[in-house]
């Protein structure tokens, strides 16, 4: 009579606990899922492609076909003429375009247009002097760099230095180590006013989203029980505390 039900509310957040954690884990470990299938990490073998990447960094590369490279593209690419192994340069040219350098300003061009590019090593000019037509379906490659980087340069007797597009597998989206270069590589607002613009960059914001999101929710779950008892056992030891407070509860006569 008069009794209080027990185990309501903690049941309710036991369910919500266990939503939680499950919901936790299909993001957590879809993130990943889906991450495996999109990107391939890499790691850079030189420092052709400093500041903007180091020598030894880690990086997230999208898997793309070569017709979805645009200028400004860092990508990874394989050709025979440049070495048995993959190489990662930044995208300055693509088929039909005249890449050359410099103008009066020690800036790159590209079919007459300066391109500033604040991506560069040190401050001097774009480059030493040389003029390129890219082949139709070939695209045109730089090291930011370009004291230290072997690249289209290097091979203008052949194809006017550039490569097949199908050579691309994939473009650079993120720098995942060192962790003080974390993040997601910008698209050059240089190359926005040419035809074609810039590449939209692929998901890999909202995977990191879901995999930090999947990875609170499944803490934050399972975390419930522990607490929930903690805040049982606390509340029952005030309770046993306010109970006997009052000693025996007996009257005491009034001296006098």
């Amino acid at each position: 009579m008069g009794g209080v039900e027990r185990g309501g509310p903690g049941r309710a957040g036991r369910l919500v606990s266990g939503i939680a954690v499950a919901l936790g884990a299909v993001l957590f470990l879809g993130g990943f899922a889906w991450a495996a299938l999109v990107y391939k990490p890499y790691t850079v073998p030189t420092d052709s492609m400093a500041p903007t990447i180091a020598v030894g960094a880690r990086v997230l590369a999208q898997r793309i076909d070569g017709d979805d490279v645009r200028r400004g593209d860092v990508v990874v690419f394989h050709d025979k003429v440049w070495g048995d192994m993959n190489m990662i340069k930044r995208v300055v040219g693509v088929g039909g375009d005249t890449v050359a350098c410099c103008d009066r300003q020690g800036r790159m061009t590209v079919n007459g247009t300066p391109v500033e590019e604040p991506y560069l090593h040190g401050g001097g000019p774009a480059s030493s002097g040389f003029s390129a037509t890219v082949p139709k379906g070939d695209l045109f490659l730089l090291g930011d760099h370009r004291a230290d980087s072997v690249d289209s340069r290097s091979h203008l007797g052949k194809d006017q230095g550039a490569i097949p597009r199908d050579a691309v597998s994939a473009r650079v989206d993120a720098v995942l180590w060192p962790a003080g270069d974390l993040g997601v590589l910008s698209r050059p607002a240089a190359f926005d006013a040419l035809p074609g613009g810039t590449s939209s960059p692929g998901p890999v914001r909202a995977l990191a989203v879901a995999v930090v999101a999947g990875a609170a929710l499944i803490l934050g779950g399972a975390a419930y029980g522990p607490l929930a008892r903690l805040l049982t056992r606390r509340r029952t030891a005030d309770g046993t505390s306010d109970g006997t407070s009052g000693g025996t509860g007996k009257a005491v006569a009034p001296h006098g």
